[in-house]
């Protein structure tokens, strides 16, 4: 279903709607969550990190799996899990001496799961 343009307008679209920049300016101080979102985008900064996400938002996987999958090392994938771990937008359980891996079920691997589908969706060819 195609957006209307107000659906992807940004937060104001005339100087009358803008937010007070007193608000802005409080807000543009808290360094430490613009670094909190840096470095979740930090994580999603390369191909395979996307493609791990992406896959575990849709199917739990074991290192082996993934590594099959990717054509990649167990060693590369595990890698590339630890940072996504670490982000807290990969999660893990032990089952015997397999571990397996799922995109956490938090609000920002729900929000970048959609927005790699959406960006998907409009920039990659059919």
């Amino acid at each position: 279903m195609p957006q209307t343009q107000k659906e992807l307008s940004l937060p104001f679209a005339h100087d009358d709607e803008a937010p007070d920049l007193a608000v802005i300016k409080k807000q543009l101080a808290i360094v430490s969550d613009f670094q909190i979102v840096a470095d979740i985008f930090k994580q999603l900064g390369d191909t395979t990190r996307i493609r791990i996400f992406w896959l575990l938002c849709h199917h739990e996987e074991c290192v082996q799996d993934i590594s099959a999958l990717l054509a990649m090392s167990s060693p590369a994938i595990s890698h590339h899990l630890r940072p996504l771990k670490n982000s807290k937008l990969v999660v893990s359980r032990r089952e015997g001496k397999e571990v397996y891996y799922r995109a956490a079920d938090n609000e920002q691997s729900q929000l970048l799961h959609k927005m790699i589908e959406k960006v998907m969706a409009i920039a990659c060819p059919k």
